[in-house]
């Protein structure tokens, strides 16, 4: 226990990067199928879209609650800081959350599905911008002194969070497209790829511009270019993303249904990765002449990293084998004719 005590801080920082990646992955696909309906084309596709979410909606957003008690429980300041530095960008992701959630329920009993359809997509696109914001605010730093934030209000706004901002929203409905190329088929499909090619191109231009003006805009991580061995494992973290992105437009262009989804995965989780290397160990950059907040100066006491642990560690096995249970009752297509499916049951179809 006392030779793991050192690292306990750095592992819950990984442990959370999991939690963190699993959630943008999982609900980031259902909150870009939300942000697609926006342009369907009637109620009937509406319905299909919303059908193929059916099964996965509610545990992607549980994974949030999870990943914001772990925040508390192991790395306190970090957590109080973000509450008092972005309460209004969060308190908008859970209102756009809260929303988007009613409206999936509503719209099943409701006369005017448009209504609710259009709360389902605002709801999800919503929350969206705001997370965007939120890691923009985060990633290009706070204005800390003191332990306590010292910025205005507005200190999340700024053309960088605005920026980071539109790549969630991108990214999220190339997530979004690629679900759904998986669940449907036929001319809804055929959309999907439109929409996943679109939302790619878009994403990979927000996301070279993201990591360039970051790079620019943090001396420590410009100075980890210049350091062995991190600055070696950044480059190949980007080259497995560059790769990646080679990989899914070509099973774009061959028409793959599963391959898509997981090439997205691996351009999130590389880009994640060469980005969190290059800020390590500070977990909030400082902005103007503050201090950074580093891992090991914001987490928890080892007894209470140590405790968190051992729980966890009987816990996750546990989610996760629950969780690849549910995906495989749950697979395959989705279409009009789905029994005991949204399209039937849920929305009266």
């Amino acid at each position: 226990m006392y030779a793991l005590e050192p690292h306990l801080p750095t592992i819950w920082l990984f442990i959370i990067a999991f939690f963190l990646l699993y959630y943008a992955i999982a609900d980031g696909s259902d909150l870009g199928i939300g942000i697609l309906s926006l342009f369907a084309k009637d109620e009937e596709e509406r319905t299909l879209m919303m059908a193929s979410m059916e099964s996965i909606w509610h545990d992607n957003e549980t994974w949030l609650v999870l990943l914001g008690g772990m925040l508390f429980g192991a790395f306190p300041l970090f957590y109080g800081l973000v509450l008092s530095s972005l309460y209004i960008p969060i308190l908008a992701m859970v209102f756009g959350l809260v929303f988007r959630g009613v409206a999936i329920e509503f719209r099943g009993m409701s006369t005017n599905k448009r209504f609710w359809s259009f709360a389902f997509g605002m709801g999800s696109l919503i929350t969206a911008i705001f997370q965007g914001f939120a890691l923009g605010a985060l990633v290009g730093g706070l204005h800390i002194e003191n332990g306590q934030f010292a910025g205005t209000v507005w200190s999340w706004f700024s053309p960088f969070s605005l920026l980071v901002s539109a790549g969630v929203v991108c990214g999220y409905s190339m997530l979004g497209a690629n679900y759904l190329i998986l669940k449907t088929e036929g001319p809804l499909q055929d959309k999907s790829y439109f929409h996943s090619l679109l939302a790619s191109c878009l994403t990979l231009m927000v996301s070279v511009a993201v990591h360039g003006w970051s790079t620019l805009k943090q001396p420590h991580l410009l100075k980890k270019w210049s350091q062995i061995p991190e600055s070696l494992y950044m480059g190949l973290f980007l080259l497995l993303a560059a790769f990646s992105f080679i990989m899914y437009f070509y099973s774009l262009h061959k028409r793959a249904e599963r391959e898509p989804l997981l090439w997205n995965m691996g351009i999130i989780v590389s880009s994640f990765t060469a980005l969190s290397i290059g800020l390590y160990p500070q977990m909030i950059p400082p902005l103007m002449d503050s201090a950074p907040v580093t891992v090991h100066a914001a987490a928890a006491s080892p007894k209470t990293l140590m405790f968190m642990l051992v729980v966890t560690s009987i816990m996750l096995p546990i989610i996760l084998t629950y969780t690849s249970y549910k995906y495989r009752v749950f697979k395959g297509k989705v279409t009009a004719g789905t029994h005991g499916g949204y399209a039937d049951e849920r929305y009266g179809q």
